[in-house]
């Protein structure tokens, strides 16, 4: 052996053995239990981060089942991540000084899949610096003609059993990235912003949207508020500015009497509350906020004999930017006598890209939207009667919470990157919109009978079809009967953070398309975290590169730095120092296979043994079994850090500091048991290493087993 375990020398050459093995290969062998993770599909159009070293979790798991025996298959794939490849692509163009609005669809389609295809590989081959054991030969892409058709058979289904419908409702969209989001993906934060109370009639009400105004339907009311009792259903002529306008007041359980004055405007076509209060009371849905995110008063500039004042305000706001545009009003409003006050001290909550950080706008738009509460129903119900099991358990009630939660899904995404929604719009339909659905393209309108008709430009959103991955995959990966086999899957590993936007929704689509749980086990873990406890981010200055870590210490030390001394679920607290202990540890596990081999070369046969071996050879013999036994426990617990702790601390303060201490004197008079004992423990605890840190226990086990061999050959001692 080297003197000195250089990670540089050997990784790279070991996964290229690994591979050209095929021992991350998977098949159908029914004489053998299967064991299965599908890998949360990194984005396609990016490197990775610390957050994608996290699936040394799924490799341990991997590693320690094909040690058990078991046929394991780690299906790998990449995901075309919609909205993020496209906002990615777009600053790309920006950097040429172009936009996405120079190329027709299909151009701008194209471009972003060779720019995606070209970061493709460099994310995989990141994969296997990490040293992951994905089976490659089944490497699956979102965008795969395979995947497409099974996401476009869920679509269709959903829709043949009422469980998708088209509808106009307020969506939460980004005028700055032009489209829409659910309601899970809103970046919701703290702001302040003043708070203007102005007359309304003979109200005064509070608001931080005053431009909103123009298209305000009535004003709401707490109907146990005795203050505006007698108001309720009465209709008011109200100034504004640009003119009088009627409105109704309207009672509203949700209105807060101590909030401002307790009197609210209703705008349905600004505010969810609004819009849902508006359908009750069948308030029309007229919005002032155009898809740019600036003012529309075309409708109010196309009116006869109006007064030039208002004509003139009209004109002023029309086409500003809201912010601009609110300030022009304010002045207005305190012109016209109608500001009472202003409050600058107020905070409240506003909903944000969680890309530009732009101000979302909520605006009335038709959209698709699966009926979600049937879905999460059956999903709650496989929860409860313990069909799939969260580690850490607590995870189990946040599951169920989000689920009950959940309101209709909107999938529609006005971008081009991704999967179009395959539904048409007859064209012959003269009084309402009809839409058909349709896997494959279309020779004529479904509702006509003619060949007029258009697809819907949208596309859906990236989560809808990476909710149908487990099972997608495994129907259109290469390989016979995989699905039969394999599924459901027996593990999905990801963060908790993304707990409500992909678990819980492969679940119930899972449950809906198979009739099944697309998984077993929820395995979540946390997010990693400097060693001040900051997330890490770009702008902090505190992100950690995975693959420099690699470069300068090694894939071993990186991936045990990551579950060293972490309880399962809690998030990662990481530093280069942790990194380089860690690393320190392999250097530990290195000479003591040297310390072996040398004592095997040097070896001369004892014929005056004078050591009584049983007082120390017995002891290792008997404290091993009890590491093994908590090992394994560990193990099958998914207490991965107590396992490898549990290994960390024998190997490196009970057998390397005491046992080999107590030991030599025996092994430099030649005492064969000892040696050999010394050398069974030490090959079982690369054994039980290996899952950790596969790259330095496979490099010493070819110097003892021969260069063409692995660990991974052979069976756990279980």
């Amino acid at each position: 052996m080297d003197s000195k375990f250089t990670p540089s020398a050997i990784e790279q050459k070991l996964y290229q053995f690994w591979e050209s093995k095929g021992l991350f290969e998977a098949s159908v062998d029914k004489n053998k239990k299967p064991f299965c993770i599908i890998l949360p599909p990194p984005n396609a159009n990016a490197d990775l981060h610390l957050g994608h070293a996290m699936y040394a979790y799924e490799d341990i798991m991997i590693r320690y089942h094909k040690l058990k025996g078991e046929e394991v298959l780690w299906l790998p794939g990449a995901d075309h991540a919609g909205f993020e490849t496209q906002y990615v692509f777009e600053k790309h163009l920006q950097k040429e000084g172009k936009s996405r609005f120079d190329y027709p669809r299909e151009t701008l389609y194209e471009m972003i899949w060779d720019f995606v295809q070209k970061n493709r590989g460099s994310m995989e081959q990141q994969l296997r610096i990490l040293g992951f054991s994905l089976d490659w030969s089944k490497n699956i892409f979102t965008l795969d003609p395979k995947i497409i058709e099974i996401v476009y058979n869920t679509f269709k289904k959903l829709f043949d059993d009422g469980l998708v419908y088209r509808g106009q409702r307020l969506v939460n969209y980004c005028t700055k990235c032009g489209t829409g989001f659910s309601d899970l993906e809103v970046n919701y934060v703290e702001r302040n912003a003043p708070l203007y109370y102005m007359k309304y009639g003979p109200f005064t009400i509070a608001t931080v949207r005053p431009e909103t105004k123009f298209r305000d339907t009535a004003l709401a009311v707490n109907p146990k508020d005795k203050r505006y009792k007698k108001w309720l259903g009465k209709s008011l002529e109200i100034q504004g500015l640009l003119g009088p306008i009627k409105m109704t007041v309207i009672p509203d359980p949700e209105v807060d009497p101590k909030f401002g004055t307790g009197i609210m405007k209703v705008t349905p076509a600004h505010d969810p509350h609004d819009f849902e209060l508006g359908k009750k009371h069948n308030l029309p849905v007229t919005p002032i906020i155009d898809f740019r995110g600036r003012m529309d008063f075309s409708w109010f500039l196309k009116k006869k004999n109006i007064s030039p004042k208002y004509m003139e305000r009209a004109n002023e706001y029309h086409g500003k930017k809201v912010l601009e545009a609110r300030a022009l009003m304010v002045e207005d409003l305190k012109e016209d006598g109608l500001l009472v006050k202003v409050d600058e001290n107020y905070v409240h909550r506003i909903g944000t890209c969680y890309k530009s950080n732009t101000v979302l706008e909520p605006l009335p738009m038709t959209q698709w939207f699966v009926k979600v509460k049937p879905l999460a129903d059956k999903a709650i119900e496989a929860i409860k009667k313990k069909k799939v099991a969260f580690v850490p358990k607590r995870f189990e009630k946040t599951a169920i919470r989000w689920l009950l939660d959940f309101h209709d899904w909107n999938i529609s995404r006005q971008i081009v990157w991704g999967i179009r929604i395959p539904a048409y719009r007859c064209k012959n339909s003269k009084s309402e919109e009809k839409w058909f659905v349709s896997v494959k393209k279309p020779e004529k309108c479904d509702i006509c009978g003619e060949c007029k008709f258009e697809q819907d430009s949208d596309t859906f959103d990236t989560w809808f079809s990476s909710a149908q991955w487990p099972f997608a995959t495994l129907k259109a990966s290469r390989g016979n009967n995989l699905y039969d086999y394999f599924y459901p899957t027996s593990v999905m590993e990801t963060g908790y953070d993304i707990l409500p936007w992909w678990v819980c929704r492969m679940l119930m689509v899972g449950l809906y398309g198979t009739g099944t749980i697309p998984f077993k086990t929820v395995f979540l873990h946390g997010l990693v975290r400097d060693r001040e406890g900051q997330k890490m981010s770009k702008s902090k200055g505190n992100v950690i590169n995975p693959i420099e870590m690699v470069n300068k210490y090694g894939a071993d030390a990186l991936r045990s730095a990551l579950i060293f001394g972490i309880k399962e679920g809690n998030d990662t607290v990481l530093s280069e120092e942790k990194i380089i202990g860690m690393r320190n540890f392999m250097n530990k596990l290195w000479n003591i296979g040297r310390f072996i081999e040398l004592n095997l070369k040097s070896q001369v046969p004892d014929t005056k043994p004078v050591f009584n071996k049983k007082s120390h050879i017995t002891k290792l013999q008997k404290e091993f079994e009890q590491v093994k036994k908590k090992y394994i426990t560990y193990m099958n617990t998914y207490k991965f850090s107590l396992a490898f702790e549990t290994l960390y601390q024998f190997i490196w303060h009970r057998y390397a500091d005491h046992y080999i201490e107590e030991l030599k004197e025996p092994l430099r008079n030649g005492n064969i048991e000892v040696l050999d004992v010394l050398k069974n423990v030490y090959f079982e605890n690369l054994m039980m290493l290996h899952p950790f840190v596969p790259f330095v226990t496979d490099a010493i086990w070819q110097v003892f087993k021969g260069k063409d061999t692995s660990i991974l050959q052979n069976t756990l001692f279980i």
